[in-house]
């Protein structure tokens, strides 16, 4: 017999193992790769199986969430399948280990432990996605944009003083800056001998990341009157962006958040403080 508590917890593996199944028939549904769409395919089968082999135990049909089913089906279209399916395949990780606790108590369970294993060994081979190809360059655009323009937008935060004039002066050095590095990410690019990457393809990734990350660093400036509550705004949105971005890469590449996160806020946060000090030299001695 198997207690109460085993039950509740067979229960949302299977409630777990539809909502997978779900999410990865969509994502196979849209790709255009079919090496791709055969093994997310494959990954969709083995969860339909699993969440058959738990009903024997339930003795219910578990129906997917939809809410959860569709958002994680937007995220793999804005995202890419690759983050959805490892940030999926991550949280299976804990599932193995429970997993691990049920056996010799649950008779096949070994089945779905050597299933949940082999789907990371083909996961390696599926990070040929065309955005994590060119995830060098945008990390370049990302990465310039957050430490030069919130450098930028916080000295003339004090040297101007007023949030029209300083989301248009951001703006402007924005765009410039951007068009600046897609240049250069293009020049760079076309001149690596050793690179699979398209040098226009590299270049709009770089400008991209860069114009998004201005837009969304001016956006305060535009919102809110008062400069001081721009500047924390912009500040918060910095370490957002950096927070989500770390999250990202540390998914995709296995790494740890803190290696991402802590170095990229360090230096913003520096650039930032020496640019607001030095807005307020200038603002003292420059009538604006």
């Amino acid at each position: 017999m198997i207690d109460e508590k085993t039950l509740a917890a067979i229960k949302e593996f299977q409630q777990d193992e539809i909502n997978d199944h779900v999410i990865y028939t969509q994502i196979a549904a849209n790709l255009k790769d079919e090496e791709d769409a055969k093994k997310v395919r494959k990954l969709a089968q083995d969860e339909a199986i699993h969440t058959q082999f738990w009903e024997e135990y339930t003795g219910v049909s578990a129906k997917p969430q939809r809410f959860f089913t569709g958002l994680f089906g937007f995220m793999s279209k804005v995202l890419g399948y690759t983050f959805v399916i490892k940030l999926l395949e991550n949280r299976e990780e804990k599932t193995i280990n429970a997993y691990k606790k049920l056996e010799g108590v649950i008779p096949g369970v070994e089945r779905l432990i050597q299933d949940e294993q082999e789907h990371e060994a083909s996961l390696i081979a599926m990070l040929d996605e065309p955005h994590l190809q060119y995830s060098g360059s945008i990390v370049l655009g990302l990465n310039d944009a957050l430490v030069e323009l919130s450098g930028t937008l916080a000295g003339l935060t004090l040297a101007f003083q007023n949030t029209h004039m300083i989301a248009l002066s951001g703006l402007v050095t924005g765009i410039a800056a951007a068009l600046s590095m897609a240049a250069s990410e293009y020049l760079s690019t076309r001149t690596e001998e050793n690179t699979s990457q398209e040098p226009l393809k590299a270049a709009v990734y770089t400008g991209i990341a860069y114009i998004v990350t201005v837009a969304l660093l001016i956006l305060p400036y535009l919102v809110f009157r008062d400069y001081f509550v721009a500047l924390a705004v912009m500040m918060t949105t910095v370490f957002v962006i950096i927070a989500f971005f770390s999250f990202y890469m540390s998914v995709l590449r296995d790494e740890k958040f803190s290696k991402h996160f802590f170095s990229m806020a360090a230096i913003s946060v520096g650039v930032a403080l020496i640019s607001f000090l030095f807005g307020s030299v200038i603002q003292k001695f420059i009538e604006i």
